[in-house]
């Protein structure tokens, strides 16, 4: 369970991010978040993952309150969160199996897992005939997918999207959220950052929508009217 407390963030001097939050994200959960530009989506989410902390308030995930956690700890938390954003983040010099691997080896996983581990990934992100293509031979989705294949490595109990379709056509778009849902059905969390109000609207899941730093609407199978 992902619990927001009475979550506000306020950059100097005066810029309210966010304000008064008050959220509970269930186990297993899929959830869409909406709003336009500056809604604070974005500020919620790096909140989340621990890349900023909060002005007031506690963010718990699990028993874990994220704002107690020192900077040793922190790494350790994050990888029960994936990350998965618009632009990829891949390494261009690496293959899809390398980009993956990296991640591993980053960690600490040794030969033996990574050797074991990221066919598994490839496979279930539907990239096994990709493993050794760069970033620049794979089309948009194609990288999306190893990116969320790398997010996948360390199992995460979470899955936090931000706009990963924001790049993408149609076709494409659809096989990245369609991936997202397989992923939620094997039992991940999966938070899904979006203005794409068609996705939002097929899915027919929980839609979160905030503005100007604030939820003002929270509905369990919503709509996205832009």
């Amino acid at each position: 369970m992902i619990h927001f407390k009475n979550v506000s963030k306020i950059y100097p001097p005066h810029m309210v991010a966010l304000e008064n939050v008050n959220l509970i994200i269930k186990s297993k959960e899929f959830v869409s978040l909406v709003g336009s530009s500056g809604a604070g989506k974005s500020t919620l989410l790096r909140m989340l993952i621990g890349e900023e902390a909060p002005s007031m308030g506690e963010i718990i995930v699990g028993d874990v309150s994220i704002n107690s956690l020192n900077h040793k700890e922190m790494p350790y938390m994050r990888r029960k969160i994936g990350t998965v954003f618009q632009d990829y983040k891949l390494l261009p010099t690496k293959t899809a199996y390398e980009n993956i691997a990296f991640a591993m080896e980053v960690a600490g996983k040794d030969d033996e897992e990574i050797r074991e581990d990221v066919p598994q990934v490839l496979s279930l992100v539907g990239l096994e005939d990709k493993a050794n293509q760069f970033p620049y031979q794979l089309s948009g989705g194609e990288r999306q997918r190893v990116a969320i294949g790398r997010a996948l490595v360390h199992r995460p109990d979470i899955l936090v999207a931000d706009e990963p379709t924001g790049n993408l056509d149609p076709i494409n778009t659809w096989e990245v959220v369609n991936l997202l849902l397989k992923l939620n059905e094997l039992g991940a969390t999966v938070i899904l950052a979006t203005h794409d109000n068609s996705i939002v609207n097929n899915l027919e899941r929980r839609v979160i929508l905030m503005e100007k730093g604030k939820v003002v609407k929270d509905d369990l199978k919503g709509k996205y009217l832009i």
